[in-house]
């Protein structure tokens, strides 16, 4: 019991370490801010969901950032109470709301990650010159002992073409990288540097199979050399995080498992080097690496429920942005085979779908992604589809009058469809970013679908496919108005 006790204590007194590096400021003392140099102020709210998510992440950024140099400091206002005047002063309408400040003077809205080591990374980014100005290989050395990439410019002079080049790649991309250059003869010297730009990688990522460095050897150009950094800075199986994750393009393979470089890079970089053995005879292919608890959401979208993370699950995109899954036990062997498959077109695609309906004869048909290409692509009918979610609330005021709309198109050459954009894959022809997206697609040009912007009542349907159906509908004329029949005239 007393060795529980002591536990729960340490645990609290290590939560409560880390939230007494992040500064709380009021109305009343708010003026001190002019005696940070550099800081980062979250103007939040006691009741935001939000801001309870972000709190823990911004405490454990500001234990991250307490020993930089220049210094960074994490302050947070409270809104509500104390700091309504602040708050108001600087246009605060939701929350949280994350401004940079250097001493009072805001300079910009926040807009980086949200997560404890982006934040970080992200600030350190922000202050002090763009490129850190080396004064001897020591200097260089502590430099490059980081887990993050470092850019080295080597100049024999500080004020040459390359050098400020170098200096202009560096603010464009300071928030993502760390930069340094230096013009001294002894760092040169020993390095056998001259006029060179050099990508170091960390040394915890270091491996038999690339260099740990890259030397660039092209123009004096912006746009070359920052082409350089980005594809050759994560190296040939990178790190992928919620931070960079934005970085990788098609085709991607991504191995998920327990990759933590924190608490265990000897076990991160076991499954690593295996996936670069293998990975250095598909240059065609894009690799990565991710912790399996960080995207369980992608693990689901591949029909993945449940990972150990023991051992590496493989998936894939190709540049269709289909999608694979490696079925087998991850092993060197299997591994290879899977992505021989891969380029090899022999891969089955792996679709998310619902069963397909064993009823579907209602007027309003039920699309999956099982049956996408029978109910839409290869029919004969002009299509009005939307794509829907189960909780959206225009979708679900929208479902009787599009019951009704089926109805009325029952003896039609038009078909009305529905597919939940939730549990099925939407195929890359369609744009869904919102519910309901509604397309539609006429019968010889199923190719090119146009998204319906009309208004959402049954005579704004009507109206809409009697004017752009392919043939004349026989209850309606091409204004939408119902025929009369011959008993009524």
């Amino acid at each position: 019991m007393l060795i529980n006790y002591l536990l729960l204590v340490f645990l609290f007194l290590g939560v409560r370490g880390s939230e007494d590096d992040v500064i709380e400021l009021t109305d009343s003392d708010f003026s001190t801010l002019a005696n940070h140099e550099n800081s980062l102020v979250m103007f939040y709210a006691p009741w935001c969901g939000h801001c309870k998510r972000l709190k823990p992440e911004f405490a454990k950024a500001a234990e991250l950032l307490k020993d930089n140099d220049p210094p960074i400091s994490l302050i947070k206002v409270d809104c509500t109470e104390g700091g309504k005047e602040s708050c108001n002063k600087f246009s605060v309408s939701g929350y949280p709301t994350l401004k940079i400040f250097a001493g009072s003077d805001m300079v910009n809205d926040y807009n980086g990650p949200r997560e404890a080591a982006g934040i970080a990374k992200y600030m350190k980014g922000q202050v002090g010159p763009a490129s850190k100005k080396l004064s001897d290989v020591k200097a260089l050395e502590a430099f490059l002992d980081s887990n993050d990439v470092g850019i080295v410019g080597f100049f024999e002079k500080e004020d040459s073409s390359l050098a400020t080049t170098f200096q202009t790649v560096a603010k464009k991309l300071r928030e993502k990288f760390q930069f340094a250059h230096t013009s001294e003869k002894s760092v040169i010297k020993e390095k056998k540097m001259k006029d060179n730009i050099v990508l170091y990688r960390p040394k915890v990522l270091h491996n038999k199979f690339e260099d740990d460095s890259v030397t660039y050897e092209g123009q004096d150009s912006i746009a070359d050399i920052i082409e350089f950094i980005s594809s050759k800075a994560h190296g040939m199986v990178a790190v992928r995080t919620r931070d960079n994750h934005a970085d990788f393009k098609n085709p991607l393979v991504v191995a998920y498992y327990n990759v933590d470089y924190k608490k265990n890079p000897k076990g991160s970089n076991y499954w690593r080097n295996r996936i670069l053995k293998v990975a250095k005879n598909f240059p065609k292919l894009n690799f990565a690496i991710s912790a399996k608890d960080d995207f369980q959401h992608e693990l689901n979208e591949f029909g993945v429920e449940f990972s150990d993370g023991k051992k590496p699950i493989a998936l894939a995109r190709n540049e269709k942005n289909q999608k694979f899954v490696m079925q087998d036990e991850f092993t060197v062997e299997t591994f290879e085979k899977f992505l021989t498959d891969l380029e090899g077109d022999k891969l089955e695609v792996y679709m998310k779908s619902e069963a397909i309906p064993e009823d579907n004869s209602g007027n309003v048909k039920v699309a999956v992604s099982k049956n996408f290409d029978d109910i839409v692509m290869n029919n004969d009918k002009d299509i009005l589809i939307e794509f829907y979610a189960p909780w959206c609330g225009h979708c679900k005021q929208l479902a009787p009058i599009f019951d009704e709309l089926g109805d009325k198109m029952a003896n039609e050459d038009v078909e009305i469809v529905k597919m939940d954009a939730t549990a099925n894959d939407v195929p890359p022809l369609f744009e869904v970013r919102g519910f309901p997206t509604l397309f539609w697609l006429p019968k010889d040009s199923k190719d090119k679908p146009m998204k319906y912007e009309g208004g959402r009542q049954l005579d704004d349907f009507v109206k809409y496919i009697a004017k752009h159906s392919t043939e004349k509908l026989k209850g309606f004329n091409r204004k939408g108005e119902e025929k009369k029949s011959k008993e009524e005239l």
